[in-house]
Formats: structure tokens, C-alpha cells, sequence
């Protein structure tokens, strides 16, 4: 069985540790928890590793938030992968920080990068890993917020809700969607 697993975010240095890129974080804690390097792919950086005889591939994208459909597209069908054998990780404002919830489908709730994966891929029906980084800012101020830099204590206490995040996504290839739902989802 194989899985993609897409985190978003933005590339570049001046996005590198910024909630907009919680997606990109985790996978990067997924990547280096399972010893597996990171390479220059087609539109996205790519990486893969087998675990309990599921295929994991996992990508990057290089496009920007507001385009990542494109690079999710491309490698689902690079790779031959059905969209329920996939999962976007995505920063959500709706949530409070640290919050993990996982869906089998939903709205973009306007999150662009979501939206372009639904425009590409053809729907909303499949599966995310909505990662809460709060909503802790003045109204009209949300873009400087989400392309902000996590404050201290969230950086102290970040590791431990991107390993719960790292649980969950091997949950969902190892036991499936339901199941990791009722375990993680509060």
C-alpha cells in the first residue's frame, strides 16, 4: 500500500519557522524520525520510507502555499496514489494551538493552499490533518499572523504536538482513517 503524504507551507528562509508552515515542520519531524533524507523533485522536495509494509512518500511543495494543488496533482498521479491514500497537513487558524484534528474531507474554510488542492484534484473528499495555531491576533491582521514566527512558549511546546502529529499521520496508513480518528481526534 503506498501513501502521500503532503505538508504545505511556503519555501524560503524567510518562511522557514513560521505557523504558515506547521505542515512543512512535521513532516520534516516525520522525515528525520524515520532516517529518511529529503531530495529536489518536481515541483516539491521529496522523501520516502516503508514502515509495517505501507510505502510512504512524502512531499514538500515547492510551489508556494497558493499553489499546491499542483504539486499534490502531479504526484498523485506520478505515483499512482488514490486520493483517500493521501493527507494534507495544514495549519488551521480555527483551532487552538496544538490542536490536532484529522477529516476524511471538508471545506478549504479559506485556507488558499487547500483550495487549490480542491480545484486540482477535483473536490473536497479527501483526507487532512488540520494542525491549530490559534487565532491570537487583531482583526484584519491574520496574514501577518499565519506568515508570523511562533513566540517562545510555542516553539517550547511545538515538539510535542508535531510528534502527536507524526503518530497520527503513521495511524492513518497503519490502522486508517476511522480508527485514528476516534483515537486522536478530542
Amino acid at each position: 500500500m503506498k501513501y502521500l503524504i503532503i505538508g504545505l507551507g511556503n519555501i524560503g528562509p524567510e518562511y522557514e519557522l513560521t505557523r504558515h508552515n506547521v505542515g512543512f515542520l512535521t513532516l520534516d519531524r516525520l522525515a528525520d524520525k524515520q532516517g529518511a533524507t529529503w531530495k529536489s523533485g518536481r515541483l516539491a522536495f521529496t522523501t520516502e520510507f516503508k514502515y509495517k509494509g505501507r510505502q510512504f512518500h512524502l512531499i514538500k511543495p515547492t510551489t508556494y502555499m497558493n499553489l499546491s494543488g499542483k504539486a499534490v496533482n502531479y504526484w498523485m498521479k506520478e505515483l499512482g496514489i488514490p486520493k483517500e491514500n493521501i493527507l494534507v497537513i495544514v495549519d488551521d487558524v480555527a483551532l487552538p494551538f496544538g490542536k490536532l484534528r484529522m477529516r476524511g474531507k471538508g471545506s478549504a474554510a479559506g485556507h488558499n493552499g487547500l483550495k487549490n488542492i480542491e480545484e486540482l484534484t477535483g473536490g473536497q473528499d479527501y483526507p487532512r490533518l488540520k494542525f491549530g495555531i490559534g487565532d491570537d491576533f487583531p482583526k484584519g491582521r491574520q496574514v501577518d499572523y499565519v506568515l508570523g514566527r511562533w513566540t517562545p512558549k510555542e516553539i517550547e511546546e511545538l515538539p510535542i504536538f508535531m510528534d502527536k502529529a507524526v503518530d497520527m499521520i503513521v495511524s492513518f496508513a497503519t490502522i486508517g482513517i476511522n480508527m485514528t480518528m476516534t483515537q486522536f481526534n478530542d
